[in-house]
């Protein structure tokens, strides 16, 4: 049997897939939005199997997110290698709401994936998506759409006119800034929503591949060409590549914002992101995840999938045998090697010694409590992205509070309405005990609920933390020792919430399901808490 792809290659919170070969290495970059560090690189060799080997993005001369709002910081990503160097190109969203995105974009470079990257080079403003195109006379070109502020284009509800087309203008790297004339060289089809541009050449045509209709249901990616870099473009004879928006049937939903690759023998790839909602609410628990397709190009010099239509695969063709590695169905550390597993993220600030710590308690993560659960600035949460519709998750957390104001413990973390977390906290009658805080998509209030109550009182020793999701269901467990049989706590409550789609609704939020240990501390002490180890284990469907 041949080798085959199976998608999502890179499951869970990954969107906005940019590919790059160098030699017979593939690299992916995804958008982490407010994600610390940013910027997910993976790796490959085979395009079956991937490793995460970098976030670039990692010290406050590159990136700062505090006071981003939800949903903004890192968006779209382009990864491209020339004159020996990898150039990453990305957006700093610094506003959501409202018809304004103040979306600043910057240029990093590094000799190697896995070396320091530069600090970054500013470029311009003027909208968000940007890619950078190295032409074969040696230009270079940068493209970003263009964002219309004059229309009523508010977050979460975005609307054509906003989405003024795609601009290109040269980059000029030895004064390190824009020159010439900036064009507007593709305004997109009736599909509208016209973002994520990426050029490539190929038999002296430029080809160029947006990303439309919106990241939901509608979402595609459009093809174009052009026998001049600045156009005028023709538009694909089916005017997409890649969607599902007509297939309600199709395993990956929401396709679109993807860039073509190349084999070293000249096979064709194209990434896109996708999403594969849970029936019956059609909700992406999983977010925006990273698929490969295999094409093909045809007489008339376009490029179509090789499976026929539009609609995209769930498995394909390698272009080579190979095996795939086989996925451990648990992931345990311990905190004993006093780094940070990979696998790890936490929100926003470049300053994690603020938040967290490997060498205060040796064999411990620390978190030191600081804002609250759902903080824009400095919230102490270090999580690991959902990578499966039903997982499960575990903690132990050693914590003395002596306030209500004191929380720490295990959760199931999108944003700050979209949450449920159960807590060691205080309580003035019950002593010390272990409750849930539950924000069920109260959009934009954030309003809190408590299933458990007041909580249950627990004894003055290191406390087990379990949450178990299957698909929709979430419910949360505890014990006082390893020895005890689990006990639930409150309802099952809806885990379909925490998703892409949840709450406000499709395009209002970016990201995607977390499971992590969270601290906080709203009276400003800064309490510590200790996580001896975080276990995450797959679960059948």
């Amino acid at each position: 049997m041949a080798a085959m792809i199976r998608n999502p290659v890179l499951p869970g919170f990954n969107p906005d897939p940019s590919i790059c070969r160098v030699g017979d290495d593939y690299y992916i970059a995804t958008s982490t939005f407010e994600w610390y560090p940013g910027v997910q690189i993976h790796h490959s060799r085979d395009l079956v199997n991937w490793r995460l080997v970098r976030r670039p993005l990692e010290r406050a001369s590159q990136l700062d997110m505090r006071g981003n709002p939800d949903s903004c910081g890192i968006w779209a990503p382009c990864l491209s290698y020339c004159d020996g160097l990898f150039w990453l190109v990305y957006t700093d969203v610094k506003r959501f709401d409202g018809n304004f995105k103040d979306a600043h974009n910057y240029i990093v470079t590094a000799e190697a994936v896995e070396a320091t990257w530069s600090d970054p080079v500013y470029v311009n403003s003027s909208g968000f998506d940007p890619s950078l195109f190295h032409d074969d006379d040696g230009r270079k070109w940068f493209l970003n759409m263009r964002w219309n502020h004059r229309t009523e284009s508010f977050g979460g509800a975005p609307k054509h006119p906003a989405f003024d087309g795609i601009l290109l203008q040269e980059w000029d790297e030895r004064s390190r800034k824009l020159v010439g004339p900036v064009k507007t060289i593709f305004a997109g089809s009736s599909l509208g929503l016209v973002e994520g541009p990426h050029l490539f050449k190929r038999d002296g045509w430029y080809y160029l591949t947006t990303a439309e209709g919106g990241t939901g249901y509608d979402h595609a990616v459009t093809m174009a060409r052009s026998r001049t870099i600045d156009g005028p473009y023709e538009m694909h004879p089916n005017t997409h590549l890649i969607t599902s928006k007509d297939h309600p049937e199709a395993a990956l939903q929401r396709a679109g914002h993807g860039q073509y690759v190349e084999t070293p023998d000249g096979q064709a790839y194209h990434t896109h992101l996708c999403g594969r909602p849970l029936p019956p609410h059609r909700r992406c628990t999983l977010g925006r995840e990273t698929a490969l397709q295999k094409c093909a190009w045809r007489e008339d010099g376009w490029l179509y999938l090789e499976s026929g239509g539009v609609v995209p695969e769930v498995s394909v063709p390698a272009p080579a045998e190979t095996t795939a590695a086989p996925q451990p169905a648990v992931i345990e550390t311990d905190f004993d090697e006093g780094v940070l597993a990979p696998e790890f993220q936490w929100l926003r600030t470049p300053v994690p010694e603020r938040i967290f710590s490997l060498e205060r308690r040796e064999g411990h993560l620390r978190l030191f409590g600081r804002e609250s659960i759902g903080s824009w600035f400095e919230q102490a949460l270090v999580a690991r992205r959902q990578e499966h519709h039903s997982f499960r998750a575990e903690t132990v957390v050693d914590f003395a509070p002596h306030t209500y104001q004191q929380v720490a413990g295990l959760t199931h973390y999108y944003n700050r309405h979209k949450f449920h977390a159960l807590g060691v906290t205080w309580h003035e009658t019950l002593g010390r005990v272990v409750t849930i805080l539950s924000c069920p998509g109260d959009f934009p209030h954030g309003r809190l609920q408590y299933p458990a109550g007041s909580g249950v009182a627990v004894p003055e020793s290191p406390i087990h933390l379990a949450i178990e999701v299957q698909n929709n269901d979430l419910q949360f467990f505890w014990r006082a020792t390893a020895e005890e049989e689990w006990a639930s706590i409150g309802p099952a409550l809806d885990a379909g919430v925490v998703s892409d789609e949840g709450g406000r609704g499709e395009h209002g939020s970016f990201t995607g399901a977390f499971a992590g240990m969270f601290a906080f501390d709203t009276s400003g002490s800064g309490m510590p808490a200790d996580f001896d180890r975080f276990r995450y284990e797959m679960l059948a469907a």
